[in-house]
C-alpha cells in the first residue's frame, strides 16, 4: 500500500491544542482560528499526513451531539446518520492547505459506552454500536469524497476490556467496507488481552501506542499482521516535556527491528490536545527530524 512516496511517513493521531482568538470572528466561528493554527503547526513541523486538529469539542460529544436518536448523553431513539456533515468543513480546510489529510471518526463502541440507553428500541448496547457504525459510515463516505488520504477510526475502549469485541469488530468492518481509501484503526493502551480480536478487523493500518506501552512491541512481534501497515506511536502524548530527537529515534529503531521501515507510519501515541501548543509543536518537529534521519539511512 502506498500512502505517500517516502519511507517512514509521519502523521498524527488527531487532536491538537486549542488556540482561540479574540475579536468579532471569535463570536461568528469561535474555533476557526484553532483549526487554522492546528493545520499550520502540523505543516510547519513537516508532518506528511496531517489532521484538522480535532478542536471542536471532545471526541465523544463532537459526534453524539449531531446524531439523531441521541440527546445529551442518552440514547432516546433509533440512532441515525447526521443530517449534515460533522467533521467535513474542518477536514476540507486542512485539504485546502495540505495534499495529505487524515479524516478521523470516534469509533462506534467508544461512543456507545459513553451513552446511557434510555429507549426500548434497543435491547442492548451492542445494538446501539451497530447503528452507530451505520451512521458513521455515512460520515466516512463524506470524508472520502472530500479527498482524504486515510479514514481513521478511534476505539480507545477496545484496550479496556469493556467492549464486546465481536460486535466492535463488526462495527469497524462495517465502516471500512464502504471505503476505497485505506482505513486505520487507532487503539491506545495495552494490547495484551485484545490483540487477536483487533487483528481480525478489516483495516489497512493498525495504529498503537509504543512510547508509553513498549510491551505492545513484544505482543505484536509474535503476530502475523498480514501485510498491514503499523501506525507507530513514538512520542509520549501525555508527557508535557519535549522528547529529544535522539530519544524518539531510538523508539522508532525498536519498531523497525520488529516491523521493518517499509511497514511503518510514524506518529505520536495519541492526540496532543492536552499539551501546550509549544510542547505539541516541539514534539512533532522532533518526531519529523528523527523519522527523516532514519529514512535517509534505511532508504539506501
Amino acid at each position: 500500500m502506498t500512502l505517500i512516496s517516502k519511507l517512514l511517513p509521519t502523521t498524527v493521531v488527531g487532536s491538537y491544542p486549542v488556540v482561540t482568538a479574540g475579536g468579532f470572528l471569535s463570536f461568528v466561528n469561535p474555533l476557526r482560528h484553532a483549526v487554522e493554527v492546528a493545520v499550520a503547526d502540523q505543516i510547519e513541523a513537516g508532518v506528511d499526513i496531517i489532521s484538522d486538529g480535532q478542536v471542536r469539542g471532545d471526541m465523544i460529544q463532537a459526534f453524539t451531539s449531531r446524531l439523531p436518536g441521541i440527546r445529551g448523553q442518552r440514547v432516546v431513539g433509533k440512532v441515525q446518520p447526521a443530517q449534515k456533515p460533522i467533521t467535513l468543513a474542518d477536514t476540507k480546510y486542512a485539504i485546502s492547505r495540505h495534499p495529505k489529510v487524515k479524516g478521523i471518526l470516534t469509533g462506534p463502541s467508544t461512543l456507545a459506552h459513553a451513552l446511557k440507553v434510555e429507549t426500548s428500541y434497543y435491547r442492548s448496547r451492542e445494538e446501539v454500536v451497530l447503528d452507530l457504525a451505520q451512521a458513521l459510515a455515512v460520515e466516512a463516505q463524506r470524508l472520502q469524497a472530500a479527498g482524504v488520504t486515510i479514514v481513521q477510526i478511534d476505539e480507545p475502549i477496545f484496550s479496556t476490556g469493556a467492549a464486546e469485541m465481536a460486535v466492535g469488530r463488526e462495527a469497524v468492518n462495517a465502516i471500512a467496507s464502504v471505503l476505497r481509501v485505506p482505513t486505520c484503526l487507532h487503539v491506545c493502551g495495552g494490547l495484551g488481552q485484545v490483540v487477536d480480536d483487533i487483528l481480525k478487523t478489516n483495516v489497512s493500518i493498525l495504529d498503537f501506542e509504543f512510547s508509553v506501552n513498549p510491551a505492545n512491541l513484544e505482543v505484536l512481534s509474535e503476530k502475523d499482521l498480514k501485510g498491514r501497515l503499523v501506525g507507530y506511536g513514538c512520542v509520549d502524548s501525555s508527557d508535557p516535556g519535549v522528547e529529544s530527537v535522539r530519544t524518539i529515534r531510538r523508539r522508532i529503531e525498536r519498531g523497525i527491528d520488529v516491523f521493518s521501515a517499509r511497514s511503518m507510519l510514524v506518529d505520536p501515541d495519541c492526540g496532543l490536545r492536552m499539551q501546550h501548543r509549544e510542547a505539541a509543536l516541539g514534539k512533532l518537529k522532533n518526531m519529523v527530524v528523527a523519522a527523516g534521519e532514519l529514512r535517509a539511512e534505511y532508504a539506501v
